[in-house]
């Protein structure tokens, strides 16, 4: 009896030791894995916060050619609104150079008739 509980015994002991031998095959199975997803994982983030800085960068240099557009724009209509002033203040000037050349022709046609 004795020595059949031992056989069993070390049966059992084979058997345990085979199941905690395939239990840390699995375990370091299990952590390789881990490991590739988390680096797969971390690979993906720079990837992603790469194309995230480029498309900020990208959109940053947009900005400032838009800026740059605007400020342009702003300091072009500026001119043509001088320009419109000066433009304006010619026409006043030549309204009235001609309102008084009308007068003096007038003159010189009352002139002329007496």
């Amino acid at each position: 009896q004795l020595h059949l509980t031992t056989s069993e015994k070390n049966e059992l002991a084979r058997s345990l030791e085979m199941v905690q031998n395939q239990l840390q095959e699995k375990e370091g199975e299990i952590k390789r894995e881990i490991s590739e997803y988390k680096d797969r994982l971390l690979q993906a983030e720079k990837e992603h916060q790469d194309a995230l800085t480029e498309a900020n960068r990208k959109n940053e240099v947009e900005i400032e050619a838009c800026h740059e557009k605007i400020s342009s724009l702003e300091h072009f209509i500026s001119s043509q609104k001088l320009e419109i002033e000066h433009l304006k203040s010619n026409k006043e000037q030549l309204n009235n150079s001609l309102e008084e050349a009308n007068q003096a022709l007038g003159e010189l046609l009352k002139t002329k008739v007496r």
